[in-house]
Formats: C-alpha cells, structure tokens, sequence
C-alpha cells in the first residue's frame, strides 16, 4: 500500500474498531487522536494522545497530515481543515467530506451553534444504528482501496 494513513478523530468515535479492521485488512496505518480524557488504546493502531484544550486534538491531527492521508471525523471545521491539506475525508456514517458540502455544512454549524448562544436547542443525533455502521463501513472500504490503487500506478 501507498504511505496513505488513517487517521481518526477518536474523541466519541463509534466507529473506531470498524475502521481498524477495515485498515488492518489492507495493510494501512492508523492514528488514533484523542485528548487525555478520551485517551484509548487499541492493537493495530498507535495512539497519538494531547492534552485537553479547546481544538488540542484536532489541530494535532492536522499537524500529522500528510497529503492523500484518510481522515475520519465527525467535526465540520476539522473536516474543512484536512480538506485543505489535501486528505480525503468521511464522518463516521460515511458521508465524504469534499469542496461540494464542506461550505454548506459549515454554515449549519455556525447557525446551530447561534441558536444555542441565543438559549436555543438543537436537537442531538438519534440513536446509532446498524445501517449507518454499514454505510460508514462501505464508504470507508471504497476510499482505502482508491488509495491503494493510487499507490499502485505511482
């Protein structure tokens, strides 16, 4: 395989051993960025811990990016982030992050977050389901492959 990495926002990540299995049947590297409170350890990745702080795991993570890298986050504004450096992006219900969504989906973010400084609520996600597991699987099973065919025509 290429140098492609998998990186994982791994701060309440519910899809975390889907894609370590996912990687680890292609022979993939993975890093799993989280603060010292969500700190985790898994086999087949290694754990790239940071202290707490506001943005301390995301800006780590996109400090490790290198281009064609694979991202998995839930985070708009990191998803923005690691687009600009050149990664490939997916949440974990396997929407792909790309210049198509990315503006939209910020400008949700900013009128959420809005709302709730003016003491509105913004109702939370529903409760996971197998399908979304599927779709995330799926989605993300697609773009190591491309990776790994990108590595081959090099």
């Amino acid at each position: 395989m290429s140098g492609a990495r998998l990186l994982i926002d791994a701060d309440a990540c519910p899809v975390v051993e889907i894609a370590l299995r996912e990687a680890k049947a292609r022979g993939v590297e993975v890093l799993l960025v989280c603060d010292d409170a969500h700190e985790m350890r898994r086999e087949g990745a290694c754990t790239v811990t940071v202290a707490r702080g506001d943005n301390s795991a995301d800006l780590r993570l996109v400090n490790l990016l290198k281009p064609g890298d694979i991202v998995v986050t839930q985070d708009y504004g990191l998803a923005a982030l690691c687009l600009a450096r050149a990664a490939r992006v997916l949440d974990q219900n396997g929407r792909i992050y790309d210049e198509g969504n990315i503006d939209a989906l910020l400008s949700m973010r900013h009128l959420a977050a809005k709302a709730r400084r003016a003491g509105g609520r913004v109702k939370g996600p529903p409760r996971r389901r197998s399908e979304q597991d599927e779709a995330f699987r799926l989605a993300l099973e697609e773009m190591l492959d491309q990776a790994g065919d990108s590595a081959v025509r090099s």
